[in-house]
This record gives structure tokens, C-alpha cells and sequence, in this order.
């Protein structure tokens, strides 16, 4: 019997009650003993797994107790999966900490202030699901009093209390508001410890959310400000700390969100170890093919969301693979769909090609065209940064999943890696972004001079104006016919007294476009376009498109339903090069 698909489950509790379909990676939390650090930073892709991965962590160290104050064993989470084969002293560990489980995904706000609220509400939770505390006396009064007032969230600077009218006095409220809840964590698990008598695991998800969010929202520096206290406190001078995993998409270095963490380790996509955790490998993927009876689908999932080098291991898209086989049961044939994009923010992207300059263009135009490019690599990166070079761009696609490593060499104190993109899904991405992109030039462009031409038939002005305009896109659709049709075809909107239509059925075929006048008085014109990969063949293709217009009859018809005249033109397309030629009878 075949088990639910988990789509939206990022509970790991959630996969033994309702028994569905897990892909086994609890092998991380003996790999995490052995070879994590005191704070281990794993960066890895938006929807690799991260969320899940730290869900199941805090099942396995959780010191958890029933409503009769009995210890809960969580061994029953992990029934015949890897871990319980781990050995004793791992297992061990099985119970044994109070956790912080905190995640700062949602600070999504349009500013400092509702940001750090959501951040606020996000401490004030971890508060209340720990504040059986309160009810011992292993707390001193003043611990609990300080508890009390973090948990109920308190405020000074609360307008609902109307205390203060003055602006000044407001905003120091809210620094002071600020740094009591950076403190927080630190406030929490000193009090956690004091009642378990046990150091805390402290799992933060999704750490540069809120940085990302901000930069974009124009508040970078006061949420950076923030986190890293937040991050000073919890795992810099924090004594009842046992161990820490933190997830982001990046380590943001600069900004010094990690000053001073002597014991921090980070493991990005490069690091050599962890690499099968996040995303699924090669065997993984074709066991859960196989458990729904797709596996004669292996090849287009591999071309779709394969590609993925995570240090030594190369993973595919957890998220891809789970939704393409949800949607694939019983439906084998249906076609693959990317997915991934409708999940991420691809802000970036938009950026990279806005704001490309001609080399940039020719370096996606290589990309996309299925080639590699080889850029510098580091791993400093900052959002503040990533404006002021290209290279800092190329590093930040590179780390978020946008690109893949295909090999690397060192020169000096650089290190370079050659990249390209990893596969059909993300392909789409940068091809629907480039498309909206040549829709935005065609709607800021003038189309007045392209339009007079045409009806003047001033060929040479035409050839001039659309190849003006293919030059200043990116070519990569550069063979590819139906993209030429659509361009073209948009170009013609707008004429005056005329309405543009594609591929109608006239005489014994069909023209690519057709300018059909809305005054009886005035001619039709007719549009046959080809496409060519060499300069030197495109007077062929403009002889193609004349062959075509005479066999196929196409001004016979129009002429045979009563309009004035037809005028028709041959058009030839070469990179982003137009030839455009009147036909002669």
C-alpha cells in the first residue's frame, strides 16, 4: 500500500503519525555529534530540507514529559529508521536536553518595527511552551519575574498603553525593547537550565530571512543590528548552552552576525562533509520512484531537478522530486513542471538580468544555451554587497541553488569555479525571467518608426529597427523559431488602423502574421518569417519565405475577400540580426 506524499509537512512527528512516505536522513544527528561544532551553520538551498532536518533533531534531543509529569520516550519517531542503529552512545542522547526550537522565516514586514514584532512573537512562543518552569522552585523569584515579563510581552513603548507622547521617548522605548528581547534566548535557557539541570540544544531555521527581507525592504542595517546580538547572546556568552544548528541560504560573514563565534562550524555546498542530508541523492530518489510505480520516469526527473553538488554527494531537489511524484501517481505521462520556482523569491535573478551589461548577456546567453562560465568564488557574502560586483551576484546564485559546480582550481589565495546551471527547472527560471524581460523592452520602446516603415515599405528602416532592438536583449533564443513569431508579433501592436493576427488559415497554408486593415480603403500586409544560424544564409531564407507566399497562394485570398491591395514582406532572423525584404510578384 502506497504511503501519503507529505507536500507542506515540515513536522518530522508528523511522518510516524500519519504514516507517510520519509526519505531517511537521520544519520545527521550522528554525523552532527561526531563532526558538528558547538554552533554548526548548515546553508544550504531555500526548501533543501532544512526546516524538516531541525524538526527531527529536536524529536531525537527533546527531553520531553506527558501531562503526568512522566518523560516520553521518542524512540517510537524512529522505528526502523538508520539512527537507532547508531550504537549506544548515540542513543543515549536520545531525550536528554531542553530545546529552543525557534524559526525566523515569517519577519517578512515592510519594516523594522512589524519585523521585529513577528520576531518578538516568535521568543514569546518558545517562552510559553517552556514556562512549566514557573511552576517549580528551581527558579529563583527574580528569575521568574524576568520570565514573566518576557513572556507576556510587556512594553514600555506599547502604544495601546498610551504612556508616552513624545516621539523621542517612544523610540528609546523601543531600543530598550529591542535589546531585552536580543537577550531573550540566553534570559530562556538559563532558566531551562536551572529547572533540567541540563544544558540547552538551541535550533534556529531560516536565520537570513529577515536579513534578505530587509535588504530589499530598505531596513538592513537595524535588522542586522538586531540578529547579531540575538546570535552574541545565545551562542557567543551563552554557559547553558549545549550545542547549536543554525540554517540560512547564506553566511553573512561581514556584518559580523557571527562575531566572535569561536565555536562556530559552517557547512555550505562546498563543505566536504554532510553533503546527502539536504536533498536527495541518486538512490534515494529512485527508491521513492519505484515506491509509486514511476520509476520509468527516472530520466526526465533527473533532467529536471537533478544537478545539485553538495560537497561530494550530488542531490536532487527534495522539494521537485516529492511534489512531481504527488502530482505523477496514476498520471505518469503528465509532463514535469518547475516546481521550485513557484517557492522562491527569484528577486535576484530579476536583478542579474535588468541590470546586465553586454558581457554579462553574453555569459547567459552561454548559460542557458547550455555552456559554463567560471567566476571567483567566496564565501563572505553580504546582501549590501551583492550591487557592487558581479562576481559577488554569480556567488550569490551560486550558494541560493541557481548554479551548479562542475569543477574548480586555485590560483593563488582565489579559488575559481567553473558553474553551470544545474538543470531543466532552473533553465526555466532565468528563460521566464529573460521573457519578461524582453516584454518590458517591447513595452518601453517607441514603436512609431517600426510601424511607419512598414507601411511605407522603407525595408532597410525596418531591418535597422528590429535589429536595434534584438541587440539590446539577450540572444539566447537565438534558433529558436516560435520565440522569433512571438517577438515579431508584438512589435506589431499598436499599428494605427490595423489589427494584427498570427497563423490564420489563408489559402493552402498559413502566414506567421497578418496586418489586416479595419478601413476597406487600405491595403493587407503580410508577414513570412525564417530563421537562420549563419549570416551567410539569410538571403536563403528571405528566398524561402517569397517561395512560400507564391506557392501557398496567401495573397490570392486575401485579395479574393475584397481588400484593397496586400503587400507582403519576407523577414529572416539570425541571432539578433533582422533582414526584412518586399515581395515582388
Amino acid at each position: 500500500m502506497m504511503k501519503k506524499i507529505g507536500i507542506g509537512y515540515e513536522f518530522f512527528k508528523d511522518f510516524t503519525k500519519e504514516k507517510l512516505y520519509y526519505v531517511d536522513k537521520t544519520m545527521l544527528i550522528k554525523d552532527l555529534i561526531d563532526k558538528g561544532g558547538k554552533v554548526t551553520l548548515f546553508t544550504r538551498p531555500r526548501r533543501f530540507g532544512k526546516t524538516l532536518a531541525l524538526s527531527m533533531l529536536r524529536t531525537f534531543f527533546e527531553l520531553e514529559y506527558d501531562r503526568d509529569g512522566n518523560a516520553v520516550d521518542n524512540s517510537r519517531y524512529f522505528t526502523d529508521l538508520k539512527i537507532m542503529d547508531a550504537g549506544d552512545e548515540i542513543l543515549s542522547m536520545m531525550g536528554q536536553y531542553p530545546v529552543i526550537n525557534m524559526s525566523l522565516k515569517s519577519a517578512k514586514q515592510s519594516d523594522f518595527y512589524g519585523a521585529f514584532i513577528r520576531l518578538r512573537e516568535e521568543i514569546i512562543g518558545e517562552f510559553s511552551r517552556h514556562s512549566y518552569v514557573l511552576k517549580s522552585d528551581k527558579l529563583p523569584d527574580e528569575s521568574k519575574e524576568k520570565y514573566r515579563e518576557l513572556l507576556h510581552g510587556l512594553s514600555i513603548w506599547n502604544e495601546k498603553e498610551k504612556r508616552f507622547a513624545g516621539r523621542d521617548e517612544w523610540n528609546e522605548g523601543f531600543k530598550q525593547e529591542c535589546a531585552k528581547y536580543a537577550a531573550a534566548i540566553k534570559t530562556l535557557s538559563e532558566c531551562l537550565k536551572l529547572y533540567h539541570n541540563k544544558n540547552v540544544m538551541i535550533l534556529i531555521d531560516e536565520y537570513d530571512v529577515p536579513l534578505e527581507n530587509a535588504w530589499f525592504r530598505g531596513f538592513y542595517d537595524e535588522m542586522v543590528n538586531f540578529i547579531r546580538s540575538l546570535f552574541e547572546s545565545a551562542l557567543k556568552t551563552n554557559d547553558a548552552l549545549e550545542r547549536a544548528v543554525v540554517t540560512g541560504c547564506l553566511r553573512i560573514s561581514k556584518e559580523s552576525i557571527f562575531t566572535g563565534l569561536n565555536n562556530l562550524k559552517v557547512v555550505s555546498i562546498r563543505s566536504r562533509d554532510f553533503g546527502e542530508y539536504f536533498g536527495f541523492t541518486q538512490k534515494e530518489t529512485e527508491e521513492m520512484l519505484r515506491a509509486y510505480d514511476l520509476e520509468c520516469n527516472i530520466e526526465t526527473v533527473k533532467e529536471w531537478y537533478d544537478g545539485y553538488l553538495f560537497g561530494e554527494a550530488e542531490v536532487y531537489n527534495p522539494w521537485s522530486v516529492t511534489t512531481y511524484v504527488d502530482e505523477h501517481v496514476g498520471a505518469p505521462e503528465r509532463f514535469a513542471e518547475p516546481y521550485w520556482a513557484n517557492t522562491s523569491s527569484n528577486s535576484i535573478i530579476k536583478e542579474l538580468v535588468e541590470n546586465s551589461d553586454d558581457d554579462m548577456k553574453a555569459e547567459l546567453d552561454t548559460l542557458i544555451g547550455g555552456g559554463t562560465i567560471e567566476k571567483k568564488i567566496h564565501e563572505d557574502i553580504t546582501y549590501g554587497d551583492i550591487r557592487d560586483s558581479e562576481d559577488n551576484l554569480w556567488n550569490f546564485l551560486f550558494f541560493t541553488g541557481y548554479m551548479k559546480k562542475v569543477s574548480e582550481r586555485q590560483d593563488g589565495k582565489n579559488v575559481y569555479l567553473t558553474m553551470r546551471i544545474p538543470n531543466l527547472e532552473i533553465g526555466y527560471i532565468y528563460e521566464n525571467q529573460i521573457r519578461s524581460w524582453f516584454d518590458k523592452v517591447v513595452k518601453n520602446t517607441c514603436l512609431n518608426e517600426l510601424h511607419e516603415a512598414i507601411l511605407n515599405k522603407d525595408t532597410e528602416k525596418m531591418s535597422d529597427f528590429i535589429s536595434d532592438l534584438l541587440a539590446r536583449s539577450i540572444s539566447y533564443f537565438d534558433g529558436n523559431e516560435s520565440f522569433y513569431h512571438g517577438y515579431f508579433l508584438s512589435l506589431l501592436n499598436g499599428v494605427p488602423h490595423y489589427s494584427a493576427k498570427s497563423n490564420r488559415e489563408e489559402g493552402d497554408g498559413r502566414p506567421d502574421a497578418v496586418l489586416y486593415p479595419l478601413r476597406p480603403r487600405d491595403p493587407a500586409y503580410i508577414f513570412e518569417l525564417k530563421v537562420r544560424k549563419k549570416y551567410n544564409e539569410m538571403n536563403d531564407g528571405i528566398q524561402e519565405a517569397f517561395d512560400q507566399i507564391r506557392d501557398k497562394k496567401y495573397e490570392e485570398v486575401i485579395l479574393d475577400d475584397g481588400y484593397a491591395g496586400v503587400v507582403s514582406y519576407g523577414l529572416c532572423f539570425c541571432k539578433k540580426s533582422c533582414v526584412a525584404e518586399l515581395y515582388q510578384h
